[in-house]
C-alpha cells in the first residue's frame, strides 16, 4: 500500500499516521520531523531548510525531493510506505509520480484532511514541545501534568517558532496558495479521497480505513 496523507499544518495527519502505518506495517516518511531532525543535527540541509521553516515558508523542492529519494530506496519501503506531509506542491507530486514509475510502483491513494481554519489555529498555536526529548503537548488538549514542564524529563516546555500565530498564518498562507492545488491533480487521476479531520481519533481513523479499503 501507498498512500499520501494530504492537508493543512495541524490537520492532524501524523497522529493519524503513526498508528496506521504501524497497523500497515509499512514506514510512515514524515518531511516534517526528517527536516527538524536535520536542524537538530545542524547539518548543511538542515541549516539551509531552518532559513525557510523559521519564516513559515515551505523548503524548496529538490532539497525534500532528495530526501524521500533517499527514503523511498530504503528496504522497509518495497513493500509499501504512508507519505506524511509529501508531496506540498506539484512539482513534488510529478517529482513522486517519476520516483514510483523508476521503481515500476504506484500511489495507491491520497487522503485529504479538511479541517477548518479557525480550529487548525487553535491546534497549532497552543503546541508546545520539550527540546530535551521532543515529547509535544499541547496546552487545551493535551497539557502537562505540571504546568510548563516535561512530564517524562522535567525540561522547560518551548513553542516552537513555526507555532507562533503569525507564523501560522503565514504556514496555512502558503499552503492555500501553493498546496491546495493538489487536490485537482490528485483528482484528476482519480486517487483523491477526503476526510474530516475533526471528532475523535478513532472516529477519523475509522473513516480513513474506510476511504482506503483498508
Amino acid at each position: 500500500m501507498r498512500v499520501v496523507f494530504l492537508g493543512p499544518p495541524g490537520a492532524g495527519k501524523g497522529t493519524q499516521a503513526r498508528e496506521l502505518a504501524g497497523a500497515w506495517n509499512v514506514p510512515q516518511v514524515a518531511t516534517g520531523d526528517m527536516l527538524r531532525e536535520a536542524v537538530a543535527q545542524g547539518t548543511p540541509l538542515g541549516l539551509e531548510a531552518k532559513r525557510y521553516m523559521d519564516r513559515g515558508d515551505l523548503v524548496p523542492d529538490d532539497v525534500i525531493v532528495g530526501l524521500i529519494a533517499e527514503r523511498l530506496a530504503r528496504a522497509d519501503a518495497a513493500k509499501g510506505v504512508l507519505l506524511d506531509g509529501f508531496p506540498r506542491t506539484l512539482a513534488q507530486a510529478e517529482a513522486l509520480e517519476r520516483l514510483f514509475g523508476e521503481r515500476g510502483e504506484s500511489l495507491d491513494r491520497v487522503v485529504y484532511f479538511d479541517v477548518p481554519e479557525g480550529e487548525l489555529l487553535r491546534r497549532l498555536t497552543g503546541r508546545r514541545v520539550c527540546p530535551a526529548c521532543q515529547t509535544a503537548y499541547h496546552v487545551v488538549s493535551a497539557p502537562p501534568r505540571r504546568d510548563g514542564l516535561c512530564d517524562r524529563c522535567g525540561t522547560a516546555l518551548v513553542q516552537r517558532v513555526d507555532d507562533r500565530e503569525a507564523t501560522v498564518r503565514n504556514r496555512l498562507s502558503v499552503y492555500a496558495r501553493q498546496t491546495e492545488p493538489l487536490l485537482e491533480y490528485y483528482r484528476r487521476r482519480g486517487l483523491l479521497v477526503t476526510v474530516r479531520g475533526e471528532g475523535t481519533f478513532d472516529a477519523v481513523r475509522a473513516t480513513i480505513r474506510e476511504a482506503v479499503g483498508a
